[in-house]
């Protein structure tokens, strides 16, 4: 009975990939540096993975930026901009990811969205209708290697051909991408008979596209896929995960794979279906143990639901989580701060192999004296947590009324008072929130956490910050205005940690993209709002002004899907709660005289369920939350909220029910491209579609930016476009900013003049 561990994090407990990388794209190291830290991480990886009991180390789950790029990469589908003169190499991955590397020229980077329903972002492989595959980097077979010469069974670990597919777009002539389905195949073919010349026995190809309703040409090409690959002397793991797949039972039962991974975190009713079905020579792998959240598994009731079936396959059973553990943060062992209550509940990424270990043993011996003891423990900890329950809470929750969701009017009356009480220009200009977190904001925070600074010092130079952030703004000439949020550590965990009912780790980082990790606050109680959280910050900006200056706030949907929430209840009941304390924050900006209030949602999508079926369920909840939030001011206060690297057109009508009076997106990247859904939809209300690409360094020329809002304008009318970023802009450093919006507002200023 063998433990699988579908992948594991990379960044290291302590994110030493993170800073390596940011390092070397400064150019303080040498390539040669980041790979030694990238090869100690791999070494530590395997090692901890080996030591909890797994006998076949995953490798490929390590990415310098992101695993679909790397692939991309071994595929020889890079786009022609990001090649140099030679080989591809590590900065022509970094070229596609920013735009910019240490060596070769600067191009735009490609588009970056969430990885189906998750909050990691990946490189949106760009195919063309003649595009050709063959082994062109190197990456995953030297890793093979590298976990063989330590002694440790590798097992390598790359997206499914289908998957891939339907995770790329096409670009040039308009086609079908399984059209590219037997080259890419080829290609496969070759990287697994690679992998077989090096003595691996098992590949697993993560097929997470099988989550989706799939029409027939792509169930055919799954069958494809698996039939033309069975002839090579590996034997393939078919890992399925972030959803149930017994809608294509028929469809896999009969693929001609040596193994089948299931996720019965999220369907694990699959598991008797898929068990009936399986083949004598087939070994089938459960994801028991919750690869996307941070909750100690409940061990003892895991292993009484797969007792039968672990009995009936004995070793054909193997133990693992649901999908790899990118998704979890590192390392518990790291925590020396949290509340004894609190650490009991919780498992990360090395943890929970150990959790696959408990499962092992109480299947093995469940009469022993051990399983006894783990079982015992469970119940306590179960026990605990229902007599933590917030009463007062859950009584309001229980008497919401449907008035309590909807604004006073209409949007059209409330842009009619909204633009006599505001006076702003045609097309204004404003930001997404966050103005740079330069070193010295970093170091105040830091000084003060460790007690260097008072409360006072701390509060008076992050004042100095802000009336500095304001006054840069004021010389751009930006209409509406925001306060930096210098303050903030994050858009969510600033939130969480003032509210009740939420945790927080010390180093629980997770991966979103590239170098970029965060911190989810963890969610383990009725949540509530003791005290206001951002007033006193927003009436200092706006008592620096006459402009307005926008209160900014995180949405409950966003604030749920990127923390760690609790799963004894349901997750629209959770985000209910969120919307409770953030409509009494809303509710206070206004009484302290702050008229625009930004509410930002960009993981609305993300939580979308993967079967268009349960789509409906979803956002019914999802957009209640919002409108709850929202719904507590006057006609004359104008409500935002701004989403980020989302597909639109799958969720038009419910973002147009959520009734905010001016959204803000992402757009740059994709070139005006996730704007068809608005204009086919004829969206009522205001829009901001982004026109400067805040995740790449490039500053964008004010023609560039003209043509993008003249694009828009094509699109939508212009009365009701605003001009801004596609995000916020902590990320980066003041002299990439200010130019960059400089341009912004000089391009506006251009068009004003053109339309009169």
């Amino acid at each position: 009975m063998q433990l699988n561990s579908l992948g594991f994090p990379r960044i290291g407990r302590r994110r030493e990939l993170k800073f390596a990388l940011e390092k070397y794209w400064r150019g303080e190291s040498t390539q040669a540096e980041l790979c030694e830290v990238a090869s100690e991480l791999r070494r530590t990886h395997w090692q901890w993975q080996t030591a909890a009991g797994v006998e076949q180390v995953p490798v490929g789950d390590f990415a310098f930026y992101d695993q679909v790029l790397t692939l991309s990469a071994t595929l020889n589908a890079i786009p022609e901009r990001h090649r140099g003169e030679g080989a591809i190499d590590l900065d022509t991955l970094f070229r596609v990811a920013r735009g910019r590397a240490p060596t070769g020229q600067d191009a735009p980077a490609s588009e970056m969205t969430k990885y189906f329903n998750t909050n990691y972002h990946y490189l949106v492989p760009e195919l063309t209708q003649n595009q050709e595959f063959s082994i062109a980097y190197e990456q995953f077979f030297d890793e093979v290697s590298e976990a063989q010469a330590l002694g440790y069974k590798a097992k390598p670990v790359l997206l499914g051909p289908v998957s891939y597919l339907h995770l790329a777009k096409t670009v040039g002539q308009e086609f079908d991408k399984l059209s590219l389905l037997p080259h890419l195949l080829t290609a496969y073919a070759d990287i697994l008979a690679r992998f077989a010349a090096q003595g691996v026995e098992w590949v697993q190809l993560d097929e997470p596209v099988l989550a989706l309703e799939l029409d027939a040409q792509w169930q055919a090409a799954i069958a494809e896929t698996y039939q033309a690959l069975s002839t090579i002397n590996v034997k393939v793991l078919l890992a399925s995960y972030y959803g149930g797949i017994v809608h294509h039972q028929a469809l896999v039962s009969a693929l001609p794979v040596a193994g089948l991974h299931l996720d019965l975190v999220t369907a694990p009713e699959q598991l008797a279906v898929f068990a009936n079905a399986l083949r004598s020579e087939q070994i089938l792998s459960v994801g028991v143990v919750n690869g996307r959240n941070v909750w100690a598994a409940e061990i003892d009731l895991i292993a009484e639901r797969i007792g039968a079936v672990a009995r009936d396959l004995g070793d054909r059973l193997w133990i693992g989580t649901s999908c790899s553990l990118l998704h979890s943060p590192v390392d518990l062992d790291v925590e020396v701060k949290l509340l004894p209550v609190l650490r009991k509940q919780l498992a990360f990424a090395k943890q929970k192999l150990l959790e696959l270990s408990k499962i092992r043993q109480l299947l093995l011996a469940p009469n022993s004296d051990e399983a006894q003891k783990i079982s015992t423990f469970c119940i306590a900890r179960r026990q605990a947590k229902a007599q933590a329950a917030d009463k007062q809470v859950i009584e309001r929750v229980a008497a919401l009324t449907t008035a309590d969701y909807e604004r006073v009017s209409d949007f059209s009356v409330r842009q009619s008072v909204q633009q006599q009480k505001y006076h702003l220009p045609l097309l204004p200009t404003t930001t997404i929130g966050s103005f740079p977190q330069t070193p010295a904001i970093r170091g105040l925070r830091s000084r003060w956490r460790k007690g260097e600074l008072n409360d006072a010092q701390y509060t008076e130079q992050l004042q100095q910050v802000t009336r500095d952030t304001i006054e840069r703004q004021l010389k751009l000439g930006i209409d509406v205005l925001v306060h930096g949020e210098a303050e903030r550590n994050d858009m969510v965990e600033y939130f969480g940690e003032q509210l009740a009912g939420v945790g927080f780790s010390k180093n629980g980082w997770v991966q979103s993209y590239g170098s970029r990790c965060v911190k989810p606050p963890l969610i383990y109680g009725d949540v509530s709002r003791p005290k206001a959280m951002t007033v006193e910050w927003a009436e200092f900006a706006q008592s620096l002004t006459d402009k307005p200056v926008k209160g900014m706030l995180t949405g409950p949907v966003t604030i749920l899907h990127w923390s760690f929430a609790r799963e004894d209840i349901s997750r629209d009941a959770i985000a209910t709660q969120l919307a409770l304390a953030i409509r009494d924050e809303v509710v206070d900006l206004q009484n302290a005289g702050i008229g625009i209030i930004q509410i930002d949602e960009p993981a609305f999508r993300e939580g979308l369920p993967l079967k268009q079926s349960e789509w409906q369920t979803y956002l019914d909840w999802a957009v209640n939350a919002f409108k709850l939030s929202a719904a507590g001011v006057t006609d004359e206060t104008q409500i935002h909220t701004h989403m980020c690297y989302s597909e639109f057109n799958d969720t038009i009508a419910a973002i147009a029910a959520m009734d905010a009076d001016v959204i803000t997106i992402e757009t740059s990247r994709s070139r005006m491209e996730l704007l068809n859904a608005f204009e086919d939809f004829e969206y009522p209300n205001e829009i901001g579609p982004g026109v400067y690409d805040i995740h790449s360094p490039n500053t964008p020329s004010v023609e560039a930016m003209v043509h993008l809002i003249e694009k828009a304008a094509q699109k939508v009318p212009v009365r009701q476009l605003w001009v801004n970023p596609d995000c916020g802009l902590k990320t980066r450093t003041w002299d990439e900013v200010e130019p960059a919006l400089k341009n912004m507002v000089d391009a506006t200023r251009e068009l004003r003049r053109r339309l009169g």
